[in-house]
Order: structure tokens, then C-alpha cells, then sequence
């Protein structure tokens, strides 16, 4: 007599199983039920089942059980696997902002909050040096031409808990017009920081530009032409940011005021 399954759910109407992906080292994965995103460490075999040992790019360590749909890669789920050759250890290198390096990491899909800077100088910079740490995290930096506009932007985009926003914003010192601005838009959904440089050119070291200091130029000068002229450089703006921003390899040649702000907006939009 011809046997029949018990299952009488048409095959359409059966979901469909999860693609199951070795954990190799290096692969870059977000725990579903978490939220933690790191690169594959190891795997290992317990008393209570298979684990994944991922890190972040800070280097903190976390182990998660694999179990059947349990991470997301690349925005789908998927099942992980021990893989059927022993991998190689990871050897941790450093990005350019000092952060654990996860080697073949792949772009997160990007979220819904952003991080905003005052002008294309800023955005180029906070790329140099953070752009492996932001791809990784999925957080899209974008500029604004001046933040004189910053408060109809800030309700345009209208932040919330699953969307922060976080703003950096030039020589944010106190009596200032950016300090009056930033006090306006800051919720707890939208963070405006800062730092005390006239423009972000004076957050690159001097020694890597190789200048003595970045030179005081008079109130009423248009400042980035004042640098140029005092430092015998061509009136050339545009030619003298290549000139600072081509010094600038790693988290090294910025001055430690940029370098917290920068890493205080990046945790706070990617709080879970």
C-alpha cells in the first residue's frame, strides 16, 4: 500500500528552511535575539550544543549558542554551522581609529539613524579615519553645509528610539551660536557634541601636517585663507585640505577632543 505522510500542508504553504552558513573566522554576523554584531572567533562543542564565539569592534568577547536561525548575515537569517575544516587563528590587527579590526567584514545594512557634521571636510575626516568601524556598525555619516539650518533638519528627520541622530558641530564652546543651536535640538534621541576648533582642520595634529602649530588668524579673515596665507601655502582651500587630510593614517594624528566626540556619537546611535 503506498505510504502518506502525516504532513498534509501543501508545499507551498511550508516555509522554506534557513540557509545554513559555515562560521568561518572573519565572518561578520549580528546575534538575532542581542543585537551583538562581531566577526567569528571560534566555535566549539559543549555538553549543551555547538557555540560561536563572536567579538565586536572594540574586542569584547561574546559566546552565543547556534542555535537554527539565531544571526543575521548581511540583514537575513541564517542557521550557523561548525565549519568542516579547522580554522586558522585570528590574529587582531587595529582600524585606522584604533578599534579591533574584523577581517573580511562586510557592510552592515545601514540603520535608520545617521550621524550629521557641518561640512564635506568634517564627513572626509570622520571617513579616513572611522569609515571601517561606521561600515561594520551600519551608521551613514552625512554633511550639512553649516548647522544655521539645524533645527528644521532635526525635526525633518525627527528622531526617536529605533532612529537616533547624532550631530558634530564646530568650536562648540559656550556663548557661542553653535552652543544656543545645539541647546535647542538635543533630546534624548538627538546628541549634539563638539569640539573647540575653529574649523576641523585644527583637529589634525601639527606634527602630521608638519607645521610647528596652526596659526592664529585674525577676527574678520576668512580663516581657512588665513592659514593658508600664514603658512606660505597657496590660496588654495581645497588643495591645502588634500594637503592635511593625505597627513592623516590613523586616530593618531587627531587631537584627543575630536577622537572622543566622535566615538561618543558613533555609541550613542548604535545603542541597542
Amino acid at each position: 500500500m503506498r505510504q502518506y505522510s502525516a504532513d498534509l500542508t501543501p508545499p507551498w504553504k511550508k516555509p522554506k528552511p534557513l540557509p545554513e552558513v559555515a562560521a568561518d573566522a572573519g565572518l561578520v554576523v549580528e546575534e538575532l535575539s542581542t543585537g551583538f554584531c562581531g566577526a567569528v572567533i571560534r566555535c566549539e562543542k559543549t555538553a549543551q550544543g555547538p557555540t560561536v564565539t563572536l567579538e565586536d569592534r572594540f574586542g569584547k568577547h561574546r559566546v552565543f549558542p547556534m542555535d537554527p536561525g539565531g544571526f543575521l548575515l548581511e540583514g537575513r537569517p541564517v542557521t550557523l554551522v561548525r565549519p568542516t575544516q579547522p580554522a586558522p587563528p585570528v590574529r587582531p590587527s587595529r582600524t585606522a581609529s584604533g578599534s579591533v579590526a574584523v577581517p573580511g567584514a562586510r557592510a552592515r545594512v545601514a540603520r535608520a539613524g545617521r550621524i550629521y557634521v557641518e561640512g564635506r571636510h568634517d564627513a572626509e575626516l570622520v571617513e579616513r579615519v572611522w569609515g571601517d568601524d561606521l561600515r561594520i556598525e551600519g551608521v551613514v555619516v552625512e554633511y550639512l553645509e553649516g548647522i544655521d539650518d539645524l533645527p528644521a533638519i532635526v525635526a525633518e528627520f525627527a528622531p526617536g528610539p529605533d532612529a537616533r541622530l547624532g550631530i558634530l558641530v564646530d568650536h562648540l564652546v559656550p556663548g557661542s551660536k553653535e552652543s544656543r543651536i545645539a541647546a535647542e535640538v538635543t533630546s534624548a534621541h538627538a546628541l549634539v557634541v563638539g569640539h573647540p576648533y575653529i574649523d576641523v582642520w585644527e583637529a589634525v595634529k601639527p606634527s602630521s601636517v608638519g607645521i610647528p602649530s596652526w596659526p592664529r588668524v585674525p577676527r574678520g579673515q576668512d580663516w581657512k585663507t588665513g592659514v593658508c596665507r600664514s603658512l606660505g601655502w597657496p590660496e588654495n582651500t581645497g588643495a591645502a585640505w588634500q594637503r592635511i587630510l593625505n597627513s592623516v593614517h590613523s586616530y593618531k594624528d587627531l587631537e584627543p577632543p575630536l577622537l572622543a566626540r566622535v566615538e561618543e556619537l558613533i555609541d550613542f546611535v548604535t545603542l541597542p
